[in-house]
């Protein structure tokens, strides 16, 4: 979809449907106002019939209104004007999405609500292209006939700021919506593809792609032969059930200066997670094509960044591979050495996210980074502990954990910090290893974080369990991948680089 942004007045826009706010008590935003007035009251007239009263979730499609240029008139409802959230605006335009794919017009102008502060306006131009983005995305790269595709999708959208003056702000924020969203797109789409296409090998295809036409990206592709000469002892144990190879794929973005320490960003692949030996139920097993999300939203991450042409370096590290029961799977009780030397007694063959994630974060060592953050669908205890609305984040760096809290909260994609106290380390204790890789059922997030925080010391670190939040589980039609925390990352990584508002 392609965006822009309008400064004509609104019942001068040409365009086949614009869509206006409407509040509480029908009270119409400014761009409602100015319609109002240059169509002698016909949006009054029209809302006096009590079809909309501006509750949020209402629309009401209008035609052929006089000495407008627009075709359509969508009204949208959007609640009490004073409790109109950035978040609560996205869900708005999401319902307009909604509306305008039943009327089928292949371009629409939204105005956007008035706002006070710099930074509200920033984040409601990009929200609505989120949500744009959002509404109108579709996974059908496996269907033979697409038939959920609209015949006459939205292809162009206009933003309409309240005041021309806030036309700079509200480009910024569209941009670096569009980011985000070229973003959540790319994870989304490679979340979403079955285990038997997306492996490992694809994976790193697929960052070999993105990086192919992008100077300022440099991949490299590890192999196993490569990964065992490192002594990645833990990694390699969970490919050893699989007859796919594992990857170690490393993002190297260069957009900062020459020599300036980057973020790193380490995500889980795990391309599908069956359990090994400790097997999972039958039921939904399907889902765990998403145990690779981390790995998704690490590659969707670095598509912003080019996007954005960040002014920052940033290295992406995807530990990629599949958890399979075989004759040469992990069994438990095996005892296997980590690239830091350190032993790990394999207790549940189903805690093998923490076994890939140890040795990349070791891996990731070498490029003396600012600041490491990893990002993992780790733990179903995170599920029961935060459900689907908030990502779990752990650190040993406050500030670091303060910045992805804020970055979350800015972006809408939101994350709840967990205590890493040495209380839980105890838990990891074995009698035969350095530690075992499950610490019991109690406190099960926090004590997998626990066992990436002894391979975390050398740098600042911040780790996000995002098995809550990377997909919608069920049968329903919004099954499917999220594309978080893109947004929260993205986010993050522009206040780096002090380009977000």
């Amino acid at each position: 979809m392609d965006f822009s942004v309008k400064t004509n007045h609104p019942a001068q826009l040409k365009t086949a449907c614009l869509v206006v706010p409407v509040f509480s008590r029908q009270h119409l935003s400014h761009a409602g106002q100015l319609l109002d007035e240059a169509s002698s009251g016909a949006l009054t007239r029209a809302l006096k019939r009590g079809d909309l009263d501006g509750s949020s979730d209402q629309t009401l499609m209008l035609y052929d209104i006089p000495n407008i240029l627009a075709e359509r008139v969508l009204l949208l409802g959007c609640g009490p004007v004073k409790e109109l959230s950035t978040v609560q605006w996205g869900r708005c335009v999401s319902k307009a999405i909604q509306v305008l794919d039943q009327a089928k017009p292949t371009e629409a102008v939204i105005a956007l609500p008035e706002r006070d502060d710099k930074s509200s306006r920033y984040a409601d131009a990009r929200e609505t292209v989120l949500a744009a983005a959002g509404g109108s995305y579709r996974f059908n790269q496996c269907k033979s006939k697409d038939k959920e595709k609209p015949r006459h999708p939205l292809r162009k959208l206009g933003l309409l700021p309240a005041d021309g003056k806030t036309a700079v702000t509200v480009k910024k924020g569209m941009s670096h919506g569009q980011a985000m969203a070229t973003g959540m797109q790319l994870a989304k789409d490679l979340s979403n593809l079955p285990g038997n296409i997306c492996t490992p090998t694809y994976l790193a295809e697929e960052a070999k792609r993105l990086g192919r036409n992008a100077g300022k990206l440099k991949v490299t592709v590890l192999e196993e032969k490569q990964m065992e000469k490192l002594g990645m002892g833990a990694l390699l144990s969970v490919s050893r059930g699989s007859r796919q190879p594992a990857k170690l794929i490393v993002m190297e973005y260069n957009g900062g200066k020459a020599g300036a320490k980057p973020v790193a960003l380490v995500g889980k692949g795990l391309t599908f997670d069956a359990g090994g030996i400790s097997i999972k139920p039958a039921a939904q097993m399907d889902e765990m094509k998403y145990d690779m999300c981390g790995g998704a939203s690490v590659l969707g991450t670095m598509a912003a960044c080019l996007a954005l042409d960040l002014p920052l370096n940033v290295v992406g590290v995807i530990p990629s591979s599949e958890n399979l029961p075989d004759g040469d799977a992990n069994k438990p009780g095996d005892i296997v050495t980590s690239m830091s030397g350190q032993t790990i007694e394999i207790l549940n063959t189903d805690a093998e996210g923490r076994l890939i994630l140890c040795d990349a974060l070791t891996y990731t060592e070498r490029f003396k980074p600012a600041a490491v953050v990893d990002i993992a669908t780790l733990t179903g205890a995170c599920i029961i502990a935060l459900g689907s609305h908030a990502s779990g984040l752990l650190a040993n760096d406050d500030r670091l954990a303060e910045e992805l809290l804020a970055a979350g909260q800015a972006s809408g994609d939101r994350a709840w910090q967990l205590p890493l106290w040495e209380d839980y380390q105890s838990q990891l204790d074995s009698n035969f290893a350095d530690m075992a890789n499950i610490g019991g059922r109690p406190a099960g997030s926090i004590t997998a974080a626990c066992f990436l925080a002894r391979y975390a010391k050398k740098f600042k670190w911040a780790h996000l369990d995002i098995a809550g939040t990377a997909w919608i589980s069920g049968n329903g039609k919004d099954k499917g991948a999220t594309g978080r925390p893109v947004p929260l990352l993205t986010q993050f990584l522009l206040k780096r680089a002090h380009l977000a508002e």
